[in-house]
């Protein structure tokens, strides 16, 4: 493959991870620490993540449990959790924080599935709109360098088959969180 197609396969790669970090942040009836990855407090003044003023566990299926490093801390975490659009409220002892995950109704996980689906689509015109652009720059080169129409020609399909293989990754990805977000 061509050295020229590669930065285009690198943005391909970063779309996918972009996908997948967004899948994460989908609650799927069980508790994920990671749908509070995104979230911060206001730590002394400074926009700080929640991972660093606190410590996140899953002691069951459906809750997750947040043990600030500071007492003083709770309430910030509280805000900070109602604020956001996990759509869960926390309760909390005076210590730690309590996030319950309620049992997802058959409603809700259809809302989710198609939130996956759209989000996969979006992905992939990300994708294609890679795909153009790299095929916009080899015709590009292929005028300035004088490069041979079949040398242009096998770059481009070399980008299609790029765009091919991510194209079913990102298939795959939404058919496999859909699956999960179903899954009773």
């Amino acid at each position: 493959m061509d050295d020229r197609i590669k930065p285009f396969e690198e943005k391909m790669k970063k779309s996918l991870a972009n996908l997948d970090d967004e899948y994460t942040t989908i609650r799927a009836g069980r508790a994920n620490p990671h749908i509070l990855d995104h979230l911060t407090v206001d730590y002394y003044g400074a926009p700080t993540s929640l991972q660093q003023v606190a410590n996140i566990s899953v002691p069951e299926a459906r809750m997750i449990q947040i043990q600030p490093w500071e007492a003083s801390m709770v309430k910030e975490i509280e805000k900070a959790i109602m604020t956001s659009d996990i759509g869960i409220n926390p309760t909390n002892d005076g210590k730690m924080i309590r996030l319950v995950f309620p049992e997802l109704t058959e409603e809700r996980r259809k809302e989710l599935a198609k939130d996956v689906k759209k989000r996969g689509e979006n992905a992939k015109v990300a994708i294609r709109n890679i795909r153009r652009d790299a095929n916009d720059a080899i015709k590009k080169i292929g005028k300035q360098d004088d490069i041979s129409e079949d040398s242009v020609k096998d770059m481009e399909d070399d980008i299609q088959k790029v765009t091919d293989t991510y194209i079913k990754k990102i298939d795959k990805a939404i058919e496999e969180k859909t699956k999960e977000i179903m899954t009773v």
